[in-house]
């Protein structure tokens, strides 16, 4: 058990119930790399950027965060974002399973677990209900997501 980078994972989703995503990136290693089912993978200041775009847009957004467990070299948690997709209106809640790895004090891995298909229902609505399994929309919904953060990053 490692209070040290217990503490980092808290702070990390502390910062995020805050919206303040210059202290989540604050818990990161510069070469970070984070991977959930919507982004893919994400590397260094990618990572950060995807935190300040979504904290920047967020709506009717809440955080919550437990099972917190960390050894001198990984952890993870359980947390739970609850927010409304602007694309759609609708309120999705998205149960997460994180896994980290750690290096020096700080976050050098971040990975991210849920089930895409009960993201895309619910974001979606009917065309996730009916298509939100199948490769072609997981496909179109990452290369969206890497498209806003392209843009995100591009007007920063």
């Amino acid at each position: 058990m490692s209070d040290a980078n217990n503490a980092v994972i808290t702070k990390f989703y502390q910062a995020f119930s805050r919206l303040d995503a210059e202290a989540m990136s604050a818990c990161y290693t510069e070469d970070v790399l984070f991977s959930d089912p919507v982004f893919g993978e994400l590397r260094g200041r990618q990572a950060g950027d995807m935190w300040r775009m979504l904290t920047s847009r967020a709506k009717e957004f809440s955080v919550t965060f437990d099972s917190v467990r960390a050894d001198e070299r990984t952890g993870g948690a359980h947390w739970v974002a609850t927010y409304l997709f602007s694309q759609t209106g609708n309120t999705v809640v998205n149960d997460i399973q994180a896994r980290f790895v750690f290096r020096d004090g700080k976050i050098c891995e971040h990975r991210d677990h849920f089930d895409l298909w009960r993201w895309s229902r619910q974001a979606l609505g009917a065309k996730g209900l009916l298509l939100g399994w199948t490769p072609l929309v997981q496909n179109a919904i990452r290369a969206q997501a890497q498209k806003g953060l392209k843009a995100f990053q591009a007007g920063r």
